[in-house]
């Protein structure tokens, strides 16, 4: 809220009404030692004119960067329209909607919002979104390990988001489930399938196929899932939405297709804003939709055969027994999810078409005029949609900050996820950056880079 609404005297009365001297003593079952006392380091409260102020202040401060970091959260231009509809009071300000005959026009959203997440990923169902993507992960391994029955083991790539992959493990660790990681080719940066011999007739639960991979590398999705269809494992994709505007979707990989797709939502029309917000998709077969977590929106009709939109399958602790439930992370972004509906629709299949082709285009681009500069050369083989591996002939982090100091975030250093990938930086592009903003990043990095021959 703006503001705190109660005054002193409003606070006194409620206190009076239940019968309690302070608002500490509501507090009184904490134990002393774990209270923090006084908050010797938070500064004296401002009037809302000087916050103001200071916002404006910090905002110059942090200056304006030629942004190329995506590892998951990625720059995408967002028009006006999005969010100008997105915060009319009637999304903006309500909630999940329990009470079905009064959130018509929310439900209508969130079913053509499923209508179009099954569309791109090729897949049969959608929920109505999940926290964000690598809980998403999560939630996708934890619905295999209940359809497969047998096996508790996930097979997961190294290849996949490293944050993807340690949120996955931290999950499913008190579950029982294992993961078991997949090394990749150095040369190419992808899983190669014939590596998956190794584990000749061991059962897995599922195998994870990030498409693109963290490298930005395209994998072999058609060999991938064949070959865990082959196990009796189920296929779960990690996918970026704006990357199946152009690519293969899952629902289309191998002879069968993959049987749950999942991945971050964020690019389509959510900005980035310190670490957030973000929000989960999740697709699968119509087989598995009894499995499913989070929310699914019906379209039906009423006793007069009026059409209208309803909550179903709801598997969530507060609508069937806990032991039943299938849905742990139970967080729906329904703000987000209503901005990448507007997002989607303002744009279409051929403007989602256009904005990943530019993408594309402006990454081949870039990588073509880096590697015209004396030891910079692209770090693996593979296809990449928009995002690239560069091995650099110096300390990524001392050229990352020599970059920052000219108004470029250059990337991202991989070594801190991947020891073995020294002086190798991921690179990202999307249709914000002009042939000036490419020219730019290489004639400073170019200058920069002259210090290591």
């Amino acid at each position: 809220m703006p503001f705190i609404p109660h005054t002193e005297e409003d606070v006194e009365e409620m206190l009076a009404s239940i019968g309690a001297a302070s608002i500490e003593e509501l507090f009184d079952e904490i134990p002393p030692d774990l209270k923090t006392g006084n908050l010797s380091r938070v500064p004296p409260g401002m009037t809302e004119m000087e916050i103001t102020r200071l916002m404006h202040e910090r905002a110059q401060a942090d200056g304006f960067y030629l942004n190329f970091i995506g590892a998951g959260a990625y720059e995408h231009h967002i028009p006006a329209a999005v969010w100008q509809i997105t915060t009319r009071g009637e999304f903006y300000s309500s909630y999940t909607p329990y009470q079905a005959e009064a959130s018509q026009g929310t439900l209508q959203l969130l079913y053509e919002y499923q209508t179009m997440m099954a569309s791109l990923t090729g897949m049969d169902v959608s929920n109505a979104s999940l926290y964000d993507g690598a809980t998403a992960l999560a939630e996708a391994a934890l619905m295999a390990v209940r359809q497969h029955k047998t096996s508790r083991r996930i097979l997961v790539p190294e290849t996949a988001h490293p944050t993807y992959r340690k949120v996955l493990r931290a999950i499913v660790r008190n579950q029982d489930i294992e993961v078991v990681e997949i090394p990749f080719d150095p040369e190419s940066g992808q899983v190669i399938p014939e590596q998956l011999d190794q584990f000749g007739q061991e059962e897995f639960a599922a195998l994870v196929v990030p498409q693109p991979n963290f490298f930005g590398v395209l994998e072999q999705v058609d060999a991938l899932t064949d070959w865990a269809h082959k196990k009796n494992s189920l296929v779960i994709a990690v996918v970026n939405p704006m990357s199946l505007a152009m690519l293969t979707p899952p629902g289309e990989w191998g002879t069968k297709g993959a049987d749950i797709a999942v991945g971050e939502g964020q690019p389509l029309g959510i900005p980035l804003s310190s670490g957030g917000p973000y929000f989960g998709f999740m697709a699968c077969k119509q087989e598995l939709v009894r499995q499913m977590p989070g929310r699914i929106i019906g379209k039906t009709v009423d006793l007069d055969n009026k059409p209208g939109f309803v909550l179903t399958l709801q598997a969530r602790e507060q609508h069937i027994r806990r032991s039943k439930a299938t849905s742990n992370i139970c967080t729906n972004q329904g703000l987000m999810v209503t901005a990448a509906t507007i997002y989607m629709s303002l744009l279409g299949p051929e403007g989602l078409r256009r904005v990943a082709a530019q993408s594309h285009a402006n990454l081949l681009q870039l990588v073509e005029k880096l590697e015209s500069i004396p030891g910079v050369k692209q770090a693996h083989s593979g296809f990449c949609f928009h995002e690239a591996a560069l091995k650099l002939p110096g300390p990524i982090d001392e050229i990352l900050q020599a970059l920052k100091a000219q108004g470029i975030l250059g990337g991202l250093s991989l070594q801190d996820y991947y020891p073995a990938l020294s002086n190798t930086l991921l690179v990202c592009t999307t249709e914000t950056k002009t042939p000036g903003d490419l020219d730019k990043f290489c004639e400073v990095l170019g200058k920069i880079l002259k210090k290591y021959k």
